[in-house]
């Protein structure tokens, strides 16, 4: 990855005009933006176009691509026809840079604007996209936008067409745009493979969890039919009990000095401030039936409203939850780190899911649920040593991941940071 630095500069630059924009290469220029596009409102006849979508990573694509799709209009027509190389701006998500070049042709909302170069313009749309997605027009823009509050706020044409737009020479326009398509397909590239080898490293750590919870620490340990489904054989001397026989239902009321916890699926059950600080987002507090709240226990487990999606709660802090919630506590002593890896792993979270119609009905996962969910209990020595060796392992995995992590968030900030010289003129690429 070549540092930025190194590439060429322009040999002179001069004063742009515009405080927020800066220098930019001597024989440049600045128009407004007003000169350059035009707004479009032509609109579908009978809606039969392929439906697009705007999205902030991936830009303009087909709607049906989309991993998750939420509800769309009975009709389509009247929805804004977009061709290829259009620019698509989400006017309320403008100011988050949620705008596009279009790489085909179909139609989308007609709450979204579109924008085409004018004719005889000798600009690119792509550099144009490019150059409004820079942190310097995001922030001019965040200026120019209108509306009462945060989710109201829109950008009318009127200002944007007053945008200053930095404008290079076509043939150097031209060079940018190759430039960019060959370093950003690259860096995506190089971002894709990192992506799936997180993949894998998280499929090894749910197989280590798997494995080591259910067949414990000797690969030769003799193994009986544990008779029931979802456990398969375990090693012989464990033991299988009805769940109920193993954890109880906690029904204790808060107490009058209890902090109030969140039951979160990546953090387990903790502090609700400073779950908060970890999302870097505040959350619904609890104001209604406070007197009915539950008494919590660090090492209780909870079942929460989207247990059937990933597993039950380990509690790492002592205070009161909402009342909706099962709180289960042994009836014996056990080691919370050993159910913690077994309450999280697929196949248990699996046999939860087919204990009844909650999912469909709406329903909240409860312990008559968990109850029919039976169990193996290793001796407890060996619980410990077993949740040991998976915290071992799982920590090099994670640590594996997290410098994966890292390096994908360099890439995209070099991506990010080359676009940004490209366009403005920071670096000469021909």
């Amino acid at each position: 990855m070549r540092n930025i630095a190194a590439y060429s500069t322009y040999d002179s630059y001069k004063d742009s005009g515009v405080e927020w924009i800066g220098q930019i290469p001597s024989h440049w220029s600045v128009k407004r933006a007003g000169f350059i596009l035009e707004e479009l409102s032509e609109r579908s006849k009978d809606g039969s176009e392929p439906l697009l979508s705007l999205s902030k990573i991936h830009g303009v694509i087909r709607r049906d691509s989309m991993a998750e799709r939420g509800g769309q209009a009975d009709s389509l027509v009247g929805y804004k026809m977009v061709s290829k190389d259009d620019i698509v701006v989400n006017r309320m998500q403008a100011s988050n840079g949620l705008m596009a070049i279009s790489r085909m042709s179909g139609i989308t909302s007609p709450d979204y604007a579109i924008y085409r170069v004018k004719r005889n313009v000798p600009m690119r749309a792509d550099v144009v996209a490019a150059l409004l997605q820079q942190v310097e027009y995001q922030g001019e823009i965040k200026r120019r936008v209108k509306g009462v509050m945060e989710g109201f706020i829109r950008l009318y044409s009127e200002d944007l067409f007053r945008l200053p737009l930095i404008c290079a020479p076509l043939p150097e326009q031209r060079a940018i745009a190759v430039f960019l398509d060959e370093k950003c397909a690259k860096l995506d590239e190089a971002v894709r493979i990192k992506e799936q080898q997180i993949a894998l490293l998280r499929e090894r750590r749910q197989i280590l969890i798997q494995q080591t919870v259910t067949h414990g620490l000797n690969p030769v340990a003799p193994m009986k039919d544990s008779g029931i489904g979802w456990i398969g054989q375990v090693p012989a001397h464990w033991e299988v009990r009805r769940s109920k026989y193993v954890f109880t239902q906690r029904k204790e009321l808060a107490r009058k000095d209890d902090i109030q916890l969140s039951a979160t699926q990546s953090y387990g059950v903790i502090p609700q401030e400073e779950f908060e600080e970890l999302v870097g987002r505040r959350v619904v507090k609890i104001q209604t039936n406070l007197e009915k709240r539950k008494r919590v226990e660090i090492d209780d487990f909870v079942i929460s409203m989207r247990s059937f999606q990933g597993g039950l709660e380990r509690a790492f802090a002592t205070g009161c939850i909402r009342s909706s919630y099962v709180i289960l506590h042994p009836l014996e002593p056990v080691n919370a780190d050993f159910f913690g890896y077994l309450f999280k792993s697929p196949r248990y979270i699996k046999a939860l899911q087919a204990t009844g119609s909650f999912i469909r009905d709406g329903q909240d996962l409860n312990f008559d649920n968990f109850s029919k969910v039976d169990l193996f209990l290793p001796p407890l020595n060996e619980q410990a040593e077993i949740a040991a060796h998976i915290k071992t392992g799982c920590e090099k995995i994670d640590n594996g991941i997290a410098i994966k992590e890292e390096q994908i968030a360099a890439l995209k900030e070099y991506k990010t940071s080359l676009i940004n010289a490209a366009v403005t003129g920071k670096i000469k690429v021909i």
